[in-house]
């Protein structure tokens, strides 16, 4: 096959989950229940930590943060596959499939953030109770969130510069559901050296560091309760950790699983089926862990609800 500059690619082919229709009409269905639910469950968060002045604290400042990127997120993927369903087509532009790579990085990016930013908060909170107020102050924490965003947008926007300097073949097949930077990677006829470094040394800084800080806060915070004289006090204490120790390993463990499908195993299969766990699957299950794990929030889901039952 004959390969041409990028300006003379026109459209990629999303190979997707399968060419059965029947499967197709099954994936459709699921997605879009997935998406729908998604969509919700993160927006009751949003509405309730906005809607409760109990809630307004630096961990649900980051939660309702964490609720809008998994929104943004799911939403950069699902809707171009649930359209190439419906329409059995499984083209998708050159331009689009960069915009979907740049948004999916950034807010994947985002996700990493955030949930640093939270294990940060639990370890103030619990190892440096007293000084809890000073240190995680709404300035801190709204600096350290458009920090992350401004981080984020400039590092997926390199990752885009060097993807234009790539040439493709005509009628590239992509055999997955999105556009993934790595996958783009594997089917360019260009050389990828800088592409590959300028990726690991992002996911060394933008990855493993934040990953080894939310390690860290973590045994900090393990070893101040084992000094806890009180059995109640330690419980309540590791409580108000739980929720956000389950999302982590969701979202580390998915990721995880993603890179290792598409990098070593070299599976396409598993790399979607890893891929829609980290992409779709994770951002579902986050309101739901933090809602029933969590009083605070479900008792400001409860009163809004009522509050808007009485409205009617």
């Amino acid at each position: 096959m004959e390969a041409e500059n990028h300006t003379g690619v026109l459209e990629f082919l999303l190979l997707g989950l399968s060419d059965d229709p029947e499967q197709q009409l099954l994936y459709f269905g699921l997605f879009l229940y997935v998406y729908l639910v998604t969509v919700l469950g993160n927006l009751l968060i949003i509405l309730a930590v906005s809607s409760d002045p109990h809630l307004h604290t630096p961990m649900y400042f980051f939660l309702s943060n964490l609720s809008l990127t998994d929104i943004c997120f799911i939403s950069t993927s699902v809707p171009k596959l649930l359209v190439n369903i419906q329409a059995q087509n499984k083209d998708i532009s050159y331009t689009e499939c960069l915009t979907q790579v740049y948004f999916l990085n950034t807010f994947a990016g985002m996700e990493n953030f955030l949930l640093t930013m939270m294990a940060y908060d639990r370890f103030v909170a619990i190892c440096h109770p007293l000084n809890y107020t000073v240190i995680m102050n709404p300035r801190l924490c709204v600096l350290l969130v458009l920090l992350s965003w401004l981080t984020m947008f400039w590092v997926s926007l390199i990752h885009i510069l060097l993807l234009n300097r790539l040439t493709f073949s005509t009628g590239t097949e992509i055999p997955h559901f999105f556009c993934e930077l790595a996958q783009l990677l594997t089917v360019t006829t260009s050389d990828t050296l800088m592409n590959n470094i300028f990726m690991y040394v992002v996911a060394v800084l933008l990855c493993v560091l934040p990953m080894t800080g939310i390690l860290y806060s973590y045994c900090r915070i393990v070893s101040s309760l084992v000094r806890m004289p009180s059995l109640a006090g330690k419980y309540k204490a590791f409580s108000t950790c739980g929720s956000h120790l389950c999302v982590v390993s969701l979202f580390y463990g998915t990721g995880f699983g993603a890179y290792l499908s598409s990098a070593v195993i070299h599976s396409s299969q598993r790399s979607m089926i890893a891929s829609v766990m980290y992409t779709v699957v994770t951002p579902m299950l986050n309101p739901f862990i933090y809602s029933l794990r969590n009083k605070d929030v479900k008792g400001a889901l409860g009163r809004m609800l009522s509050r808007g039952a009485s409205c009617l």
